[in-house]
């Protein structure tokens, strides 16, 4: 668990790094603001997004691992999803006649909603 909790550190800590290297000469004003890119900025970026996207997988990697670990020493519960209710099923015994009476109100909205447009009768 602690070889674990340390390999988090160090990628949150490469993570950050990378994320230094990203800013860096804007921050440090190694790079003027109206000009393009020199070489070494596009250098410098291009390698702080590299080691701030594996810091970042790494992080997520070990954070799994942790989470993981707790799950399997019972210190941490899986909280499941309560299964959704199911639609209940038309009643078998129920006729056609019982299902146009109780559709009717709604086909009769549908059809005052189709035959109304911003407010206005067709």
């Amino acid at each position: 668990m602690i070889r674990t909790f340390v390999g988090a550190v160090a990628a949150v800590l490469a993570l950050l790094a990378g994320l230094w290297l990203m800013i860096a000469p804007l921050a440090l004003g190694t790079q003027p603001e109206s000009a393009d890119w020199s070489d070494p900025t596009i250098t410098e970026f291009s390698t702080g997004l590299g080691v701030a996207v594996i810091g970042l997988a790494g992080a997520a990697a070990f954070a799994a691992a942790i989470y993981e670990n707790l799950v399997t020493r019972g210190l941490v519960t899986v909280r499941r999803r309560a299964p959704e209710p199911a639609i209940a099923p038309a009643p078998t015994g129920a006729s056609s006649a019982e299902l146009a009476t109780m559709l009717a109100p709604l086909v009769e909205a549908l059809r005052e909603d189709l035959t109304t447009t911003n407010g206005h009768r067709r």
